[in-house]
């Protein structure tokens, strides 16, 4: 089980202790009424999100913590957070202006890179409180955030009105939807079972793309030139002509691929949950394994400069070489 299937679990593990709570525990405070504690631990603790704020690097995870480092991930600190709900995603589309998301519907803003944060969305009591999985932003104006059974989301005024798109996509099962990207123009979202969704601009609709994979899909990522899809098993998917066509694309991993990112040298990066760390020098075409002192579990994993990246997991995040 990957961080964000644990997450999915977990979720519903929550809500049904809370209901019990409600009844049961004098005194319990939901945890969106609750602003996350400050601790000297949250650097080590289970962090699911890493994303640039300019020269900043911003981290997202458990019990609400946020975490800001100006100095490339060697020292971190605890952001001002108004909730306490497990964030699993986060994402820059200017230096200072940011979003998050999570568990119990919550969608969270920073307009100052990252230091404090306002709510602008949560599961109560209009709103779906299923997990957000993750958030992807065009520019300052307009996102999309996509979650547990079908949940997609859009806002063009910067998040202060968030609109359902189900209606609007091709995912009649409802299932989970793990990632949102945007690649060479046109936005690309991957879920559960072999569910990988584009954009179609003209129709104002996400339309189903066929794969020759039906299992589940964690991300995805690429260039100007090809988009990759990864998911279970080490199952890497590359399409060159708009996802007209896909190709496997060995790795020799036999354990989920959950996170992608792009280095400063234009390489796509893959890692594992096993800690597993892969690079592409041809645009997805091949990958070659980089070699670890340390494997960590990857949750997330962001490119910092020339000859590192940061890999986020349940252990906190930690910095690797890059050949």
């Amino acid at each position: 089980m990957n961080a964000r299937q644990f997450l999915l679990a977990l979720a519903a593990g929550t809500a049904l202790a809370g209901m019990a709570a409600t009844g049961a525990v004098q005194g319990w405070v939901d945890v969106l009424d609750s602003p996350a504690l400050a601790s000297p631990l949250a650097a080590r603790g289970l962090l699911n999100g890493l994303a640039s704020a300019g020269d900043r690097i911003v981290a997202v995870g458990q019990r609400g913590h946020i975490l800001w480092s100006d100095d490339r991930g060697a020292n971190w600190q605890q952001a001002q957070v108004p909730v306490s709900s497990d964030l699993v995603a986060v994402a820059f589309p200017t230096p200072t202006q940011g979003w998050a998301v999570g568990h119990d519907g919550v969608i969270l803003h920073t307009a100052d890179a990252g230091k404090t944060w306002a709510r602008q969305r949560d599961g109560r009591p209009d709103s779906a409180d299923v997990p957000l999985l993750d958030v992807w932003f065009q520019d300052e104006h307009h996102g999309y955030a996509v979650g547990a059974f079908g949940t997609l989301l859009e806002t063009g005024d910067g998040g202060t009105h968030w609109q359902s798109l189900q209606a609007a996509s091709e995912n009649p099962k409802k299932l989970h939807l793990y990632s949102v990207r945007g690649i060479a123009g046109q936005v690309w979202i991957a879920g559960e079972q072999g569910t990988l969704l584009k954009l179609d601009r003209a129709g104002s609709r996400f339309v189903a793309v066929p794969l020759p994979y039906q299992g589940t899909l964690f991300g995805v990522t690429g260039n100007e030139h090809a988009v990759i899809v990864h998911g279970l098993r080490g199952n890497v998917l590359r399409s060159t002509d708009g996802g007209a066509s896909w190709q496997a694309v060995p790795t020799n991993l036999q354990v989920g691929i959950t996170a992608a990112t792009v280095d400063a040298r234009g390489r796509i990066l893959l890692a594992s949950q096993a800690g597993h760390l892969l690079a592409s020098s041809d645009a997805g075409a091949t990958f070659a394994p980089i070699s670890l002192e340390r494997p960590f579990p990857a949750a997330a994993v962001l490119g910092v400069g020339s000859g590192r990246v940061l890999v986020a997991g349940p252990r906190g995040v930690q910095a690797q070489p890059l050949p």
